[in-house]
């Protein structure tokens, strides 16, 4: 139990440490334009990956699928990400 509890607070720790990246720049540079919008936004896109990386470890039996999912889910998030950047697929 205690090390499901590590992995658990593991996850969103990795993830909202990726946050300090842009927060650095952010403060360091004029190109990096971040409000505070998108770091909430960037947040919550980060948890809900990392949580369903986390579940996705937890869950699916097989290794290959295990695989699979993950790379599905990490592909939905680079699609996200790429809409809300730039607005690659707007309609």
């Amino acid at each position: 139990m205690k090390t499901k509890r590590k992995i658990n607070s593991f996850f969103p720790l990795l993830a909202l440490s990726l946050l300090l990246i842009p927060f650095v720049a952010t403060q360091l540079t004029p190109e990096v334009n971040w409000s505070i919008l998108d770091f909430i936004v960037m947040g919550a896109l980060l948890l809900s990956f990392s949580y369903g990386v986390f579940f996705i470890i937890q869950f699916a039996k097989r290794k290959w699928f295990k695989y699979g999912l993950i790379v599905l889910l990490f592909v939905m998030l680079l699609l996200v990400w790429v809409e809300l950047a730039v607005g690659l697929f707007s309609v």
